[in-house]
């Protein structure tokens, strides 16, 4: 057996069902080895966009994500996708060919120093030397990928270790013990109990949820704990979905472009709950504020983020899927706190924003979001892109039963369409819906043939307002609608885009009768692009 076969036994082992990739001389060998493998292979048509699909599969099905590229340039590619896997702690094993073992250091061909490029964000990585350490290696990449605070592990091979034979026996080990690595799952009881009594104590608590409860799968956890305790509930942009939308304790996105009423719903709480979020600066502009007047308990299974940005008044580092078992086991009674409720429900009313169907040539987005939400099916998945159209989707998008995906850490352009590609290879009987902005769109329209290829059928919502949006409304308040770098001339026409790739094609403005558009957008499962017309001019407004 040589290297390349025993890295896909080992992909087989982990029970691997897609692998994302590129192909190139230096990861030629593995890939030829994966002709005898029943794990499907997709062909991206840039390396970035692997770990997007990687990305997205990972987060549907609850598993580690693959993905695979060749030296140098495919490697280096393959980085901003990674990046963005460790900013929203996401669950990846990306594997990189590289020059042959004794030629590394001599700026050879397509040699790049992987493991050092992604030092900073990665949870770790690894140069493989010798063949024989492949099993052991790859079991231990899935498991500090896939445990605690989840992320991205590079995988370096050299062209010749890939071709060397194993002169050991193969043998992938049934189980890993690192000395080095042993992240807690349970919570300390004694904290445990302290959380438990401030919130009997509380009069005005609230739970803020981030990514990290996705990611747990403790969505069950926290609302049972919600309702039995009547406690309000925000999130973060990542924590999304972790409440329905239009839940009676739901109080929306708290940060920067989060709705108001959610933010001083945070602010004049007694208690607050941080719970798998990182109090990082999009969420929370001013951490010294959040803490004033209040007990704050700051629930994370990374002990690293507890304390970084904010002192807790009890910090409870553990999974928060286990912790809220605990709580709930610990809670056995019912709080009441519906005069919190019905001041939060008056702020809701009194702050929320108008949205006015549009008549003439541009759709209003927040309204458009919104009805797109009642078209789509219960349990379907929305995956929105970086921009103007993140914003909107984030205030007006209902999540009802279904997921909200998008890239939250680094906010990368070009993450909705190939996210959503991985997201419905993870579970194919679910509606997928990408909804991205044009500029971003034309970061990741390659993929369209990726999508005919492999029969990949996802729903695309590109709201065109022939600008990169955000940084455009920036410009407008940082310097006086003096724009530069922002206005996107010369833009495809959308018609033809998706003629070239076999697929529907559908424009919406301020005349179209929106819900009769989506209903027929949504008539069969056949991949389809819907351009929405939005006003140049439009602004982020909650």
């Amino acid at each position: 057996m040589i290297g390349a076969e025993a890295i896909v036994r080992c992909l087989e082992k982990e029970k691997t069902e897609v692998i994302f990739g590129y192909s190139g001389v230096a990861i030629d060998p593995f890939w030829n080895q994966m002709i005898n493998s029943n794990i499907k292979r997709v062909l991206v048509r840039t390396e970035q966009n692997a770990a997007h699909l990687a990305s997205g599969f990972a987060r549907i099905s609850g598993k580690v994500g693959v993905c695979a590229v060749t030296s140098g340039p495919g490697a280096t590619n393959l980085i901003t996708g990674i990046a963005t896997a460790y900013a929203d702690s996401i669950p990846l094993v990306a594997i990189t060919g590289q020059v042959n073992s004794d030629m590394i250091g001599s700026d050879v061909f397509q040699e790049a120093d992987i493991t050092g490029a992604v030092e900073s964000f990665v949870k770790y990585s690894y140069l493989i030397r010798d063949v024989n350490d492949i099993p052991r290696i790859i079991k231990e990449a899935f498991y500090i990928a896939g445990t605690g605070r989840k992320g991205p592990v590079l995988i370096d091979i050299p062209f010749d270790v890939q071709n060397a034979e194993l002169t050991e026996k193969f043998s992938y080990p049934e189980s890993i013990s690192m000395r080095s690595y042993k992240p807690t799952v349970k919570g300390n009881i004694v904290q445990i109990k302290k959380v438990i009594k401030e919130v009997e104590n509380a009069k005005r608590p609230i739970i803020c949820v981030g990514g990290g409860v996705h990611l747990s799968q403790a969505t069950e956890e926290i609302r049972k704990f919600a309702e039995l305790n009547h406690v309000p509930v925000v999130s973060t942009m990542m924590g999304i979905g972790v409440m329905p939308s239009e839940h009676p304790l739901y109080f929306g996105m708290v940060g920067n472009n989060g709705q108001p009423y959610a933010n001083r719903a945070m602010n004049e709480s007694d208690l607050l709950l941080m719970v798998g979020a990182r109090v990082a600066d999009r969420a929370v502009n001013r951490p010294d504020l959040i803490t004033e007047n209040k007990v704050m308990v700051h629930i994370d299974v990374d002990p690293a983020e507890i304390g970084k940005n904010v002192g807790p008044t009890i910090p409870l580092v553990g999974d928060i899927k286990h912790i809220f078992q605990d709580f709930l086991e610990q809670d056995d009674h019912a709080d009441d706190h519906d005069d919190w409720l019905e001041l939060l429900n008056g702020y809701k009313k009194e702050m929320a924003s108008c949205r006015i169907p549009r008549q003439g040539d541009y759709v209003e987005p927040k309204d458009f979001i919104t009805r797109l939400s009642n078209a789509m099916e219960d349990d379907a998945i929305y995956v929105a892109d970086v921009g103007q159209n993140q914003m909107w989707s984030c205030a007006y998008h209902l999540v009802r039963n279904g997921r909200f995906l998008t890239s939250g850490g680094m906010g990368t352009m070009g993450y909705s369409i190939p996210a959503a590609m991985g997201a419905k290879l993870a579970d194919k009987k679910k509606q997928v819906v990408a909804v991205t902005g044009d500029g971003a769109f034309q970061m990741s329209m390659m993929e369209l043939a990726t999508m005919r290829q492999y029969g990949i059928n996802i729903k695309i919502i590109v709201m065109k307002n022939g600008f990169l949006g955000m940084v455009r409304e920036h410009q407008h308040y940082a310097y006086d609608d003096n724009y530069s770098m922002v206005e996107l001339k010369g833009d495809p026409d959308l018609s033809l885009i998706a003629a070239a790739y076999g697929m529907g094609y559908m424009k919406v403005n301020g005349n179209s009768d929106i819900d009769a558009e989506l209903k027929e957008f949504f008539k069969d499962d056949e991949s389809c692009l819907m351009e929405v017309r939005v006003d140049p001019l439009e602004l982020v407004k909650f």
